[in-house]
């Protein structure tokens, strides 16, 4: 199909529409339970809230607050609203991750799509990206002030780059989508650990596409260094840099008597 493209993107925004509508409509007016209030009242003065943090959720949840203006009783709706959008991406996302996992499965290149193929790939899209949109666990973090809607939108798109990377035979090209999903990643962890879960994936997507003649030996080999990678990203570099840091920092400011965050800048 020649506007198969086209299609595609319209349905994807409209799955986005009914998210956002849906979301938007069911959302907290305030404060809910478990981390909420104390995430609102973070992002609005922009503290630090429990451990391990999440400076770049706080830092979007700032930005949404500023549209309550001088009205300080819209602050809490108004980061609620952060979830709202999120969430409402991370559907967009899937629906096109949903169509491109189809199109492997089918084997062809879009404009090579007959038209049955065409409303099978968008029909499942359709199907899947709304199931998960009205699932119960997704719609609840979908209208507060938490994490989670925001890791998972940070997921969603980082899996559907690795899947459009994957459709680029250009190696300049496809080298460009790969520093992308790495910068993606890397951000996540400033809302959330949950997304580096995608690696030991991206790793197979990886493997399965530059390897001629894969092997179940070699695809388990894969799955381990994507651990591997996990493993050195949540005990080396998350904490393992801010350690180093401060080591420096006490070094510099107890013993050589220079002053505070001379260490960490030395570093």
């Amino acid at each position: 199909m020649s506007n198969f493209t086209k299609l595609n993107n319209y349905l994807g925004w409209g799955v986005f529409a009914i998210a956002f509508v849906t979301y938007a409509l069911t959302m907290e007016r305030t404060a809910s339970f478990w981390d909420c209030g104390e995430f609102i009242a973070c992002a609005y003065k922009l503290q630090v809230p429990h451990p391990p943090g999440a400076p770049l959720f706080l830092l979007i949840g700032r930005l949404f607050s500023l549209l309550a203006g001088s009205d300080k009783t819209q602050v809490a709706y108004w980061v609620n609203m952060s979830s709202v959008v999120a969430s409402a991406f991370t559907i967009l996302f899937m629906f096109w991750t949903i169509v491109l996992i189809g199109r492997k499965v089918i084997n062809k290149k879009f404009e090579e799509l007959t038209q049955g193929e065409a409303i099978s790939l968008l029909g499942a899209g359709l199907v899947g990206s709304l199931a998960y949109t009205f699932s119960d666990t997704f719609w609840f973090s979908a209208v507060e002030a938490e994490v989670y809607a925001m890791s998972s939108f940070f997921t969603a798109l980082v899996v559907w780059a690795a899947f459009k990377w994957e459709l680029i035979e250009d190696e300049a090209a496809a080298n460009r989508w790969l520093i992308f999903i790495a910068y993606i990643v890397g951000l996540s962890i400033g809302v959330h650990l949950l997304n580096l879960v995608t690696i030991p994936a991206l790793t197979l997507l990886y493997y399965f596409k530059k390897s001629p003649k894969p092997t179940y030996l070699k695809g388990l080999t894969a799955i381990l260094i994507g651990l591997l990678v996990i493993g050195i990203i949540n005990v080396g570099i998350i904490p393992g840099l801010p350690t180093i840091a401060f080591t420096f920092e006490k070094l510099f400011v107890n013993t050589f008597g220079l002053p505070y965050g001379s260490g960490a800048v030395f570093l």
